[in-house]
């Protein structure tokens, strides 16, 4: 799926500025496209419900499920081909999963994510979270960005 969206989003530019007949640098989503890993428990359940929180925390809609557009609507409002287009999920959906989406997310879980998708840091516990970083060698995710400080003494 990284691999399609990158395509997806790298071909639409391209095609973009061609029409256009114009040239850039940069993506047109600059950086809309985010890929990180996330743990399968309550982590996957905490991402799934920011992305499908997004219309109802934009004031777009009173409720989650009314956005048309989002895989909420698919999963509890949609046709059978439209539910064929969702892909199934690593783990059991919740019971109360479209009250779950409602209910509004606490800032530590918004500021922990909002972490994960600015670093491409791992989203899970700290355990899991530090055999991912070894594993996949993300140990730059987890540094402070830009230049190291250089300490009081002058050294």
């Amino acid at each position: 799926m990284s691999r399609f969206a990158g395509w997806l989003t790298l071909t639409h530019t391209q095609r973009w500025h061609a029409h256009r007949h114009s040239t850039g640098s940069g993506h047109l989503y600059q950086g809309r496209f985010k890929s990180f890993p996330v743990e399968d428990d309550e982590h996957f359940f905490t991402l799934c419900r920011y992305v499908e929180r997004n219309a109802l925390r934009a004031n777009l809609v009173r409720r989650a499920e009314e956005w048309r557009w989002g895989s909420l609507y698919r999963w509890c409002c949609g046709t059978t081909k439209d539910k064929s287009l969702l892909s199934a999920w690593p783990v059991r959906r919740l019971a109360d999963w479209v009250e779950e989406v409602n209910r509004p997310q606490t800032e530590a879980e918004l500021a922990a994510l909002r972490r994960s998708v600015k670093r491409g840091c791992p989203f899970g516990g700290a355990f899991w979270s530090d055999q991912v970083v070894r594993r996949l060698g993300l140990e730059s995710t987890l540094r402070a960005q830009g230049r190291p400080r250089k300490h009081e003494n002058g050294s």
